[in-house]
């Protein structure tokens, strides 16, 4: 039995593990074992109560130094065979160089610090893209984040030419540090908004002296999609199946009270997934971007996760996708309905490393579609906090009713809960608490969009009947957890786009 580990602290680590251990391959009779290495201390109780077929391996701390001695020792030992890196400051920190020096670099799945610049570095991967041919903005700028003029005169011109522009913290930013100008009355006030949320993070990296970098690029218009694109240490390639993300708080477009936040659900496919975009991402993004990795001596198994707008035309076809930026790991939580959409995700992690992707074709479960659902920490508490992602409460205590979730089909993905043993109960430790997945098959002669909005009912209901609760200080009959309402609509608004031809 072939022992894989997902390293993190966040639902899809589990979520990965529990398909590795239960998913049946249609082709590969080779046995696979899910492992967390870390998790949150919710994790093994929720398991064990589970009865998942999921083990555990600890770590001394959340640093990558810990990680990577954890994961050494897991190796030696024969605990796991692979392992597979899930937060992207692990490889910024260099766990995989770590991992490679203690003579296991052909056992983990990632970037070494050489490499993590694709996505922790937004301007040098804007330079990797553009030398290997993959389409990105039409005109982009890295500036001094100091020199306003500058940045007011890149953003003025690509408005005019292009109908907005986009500033960016180049770094690490956890999927927040995008923000849209879309006329000349916000740049002021979107500026300063960017940079006082990142001003503590340039000084870390510069000091107080002038040469910020800025990033700003011009807006892109279309469809978003990403693609989570696996690669091995030969350059072989495969594309799993998409996912739309909903990155922003609440319903609508992002804003000053409606930020991006690190997503707040997912469905997969995305509803405007075709073979043709497939093929357009294989032919324009994943070769060239593994060309490239060859070429300079980067390439490794690896994840490669770019968010790109489409462009389509009137029948949904693409025309063009351009990307944004490249991540180096799976999204979260975009990745969770992609990952129980796949029957052999066992099979295919064991060729990522051992570098024979080629023969392993990604058995996706077409029939179905899958959605997942963040439970986030709402507002209120002794500090009148505001909820995720601003002020959270932590330490109140949850309700789960299994039954009703097992009877349902719904699976609950345990992520920033806590497990207080002297009173036997899980408890909020805040911000995404937990995430609730499910898939639906697709009936003969349905839509996929009446598909969607039945899947969508029976995550929605859960919720809204108090199957799953933290429960407020001030409130025994009320429900500190928070939603978005929305998740899987877009399919209907997809077949209205394009009804009729």
């Amino acid at each position: 039995m072939t022992k894989i580990a997902f390293a993190g602290t966040d639902g899809r680590t589990l979520l990965g593990a529990w398909v590795v251990s239960t998913a049946k391959s249609d082709t590969c009779s080779d046995e696979y074992q899910g492992v967390v290495l870390r998790g949150t201390p919710a994790m093994p109780k929720f398991t064990e109560l589970m009865n998942w077929p999921v083990t555990f391996v600890s770590t001394d701390s959340n640093s990558a130094e810990d990680y990577a001695k954890g994961i050494i020792d897991a190796l030696a030992q024969g605990v796991i065979d692979y392992v597979v890196p899930m937060p992207e400051a692990l490889l910024f920190d260099g766990l995989v160089d770590m991992v490679a020096a203690a003579g296991f670099g052909d056992k983990i799945v990632g970037f070494t610090k050489a490499g993590a610049f694709i996505e922790g570095d937004k301007i040098k991967c804007k330079t990797l893209c553009d030398e290997a041919g993959v389409p990105v903005a039409h005109e982009w700028a890295a500036v001094d984040a100091h020199d306003y003029p500058q940045v007011l005169s890149v953003c003025l011109d690509y408005m005019d030419k292009y109908g907005g522009a986009v500033m960016k913290y180049p770094y690490g930013a956890g999927g927040k540090g995008a923000r849209i100008v879309l006329n000349a009355w916000e740049i002021r006030q979107v500026y300063d908004r960017l940079i006082n949320d990142y001003k503590d993070s340039y000084r870390h990296l510069f000091g107080r002296k002038k040469g910020w970098p800025l990033l700003i690029e011009s807006r892109m218009s279309g469809v978003e999609i990403s693609f989570t694109i696996l690669v091995d240490k030969n350059g072989y390639y495969r594309i799993l199946p998409t996912a739309m993300d909903y990155p922003e708080r609440f319903e609508g477009p992002a804003g000053k009270d409606n930020p991006i936040t690190g997503g707040t659900g997912a469905i997969s496919p995305h509803p405007m997934e075709t073979p043709a975009l497939m093929r357009m991402a294989g032919d324009t993004i994943a070769a060239p971007l593994v060309n490239a990795l060859k070429t300079k001596g980067l390439l490794r198994p690896c994840i490669l996760y770019p968010g790109c707008f489409v462009s389509l035309d009137r029948e949904g076809q693409p025309t063009c996708i351009r990307v944004c930026e490249v991540n180096i790991r799976p999204g979260e939580p975009e990745v969770q309905p992609v990952f129980r959409r796949l029957r052999n995700l066992g099979a295919l992690v064991a060729a990522t490393v051992e570098g024979n992707l080629d023969t392993v074709v990604p058995e996706i479960r077409t029939e179905q579609l899958a959605a997942c659902i963040a439970l986030m920490t709402g507002p209120g508490g002794p500090d009148g906090q505001k909820g995720y992602p601003w002020s959270c409460t932590k330490g109140e205590p949850m309700e789960i009713d299994l039954k009703y979730m097992s009877r349902k089909g719904i699976q609950v993905i345990p992520s920033a809960m806590d497990y207080a043993e002297d009173k036997q109960a899980f408890q909020s430790d805040g911000t995404r608490v937990a995430y609730l997945n499910a898939n639906m098959s697709v009936k003969d002669n349905e839509s996929r969009g009446n598909a969607a909005v039945r899947l969508q009912n029976k995550l929605l209901s859960a919720f809204k009947n108090g199957k799953i609760r933290v429960i407020p200080r001030e409130d025994s009959d009320g429900n500190r957890l928070a939603i978005r309402w929305d998740i899987a609509s877009h399919y209907r608004i997809a077949e209205d786009i394009f009804k009729g031809l």
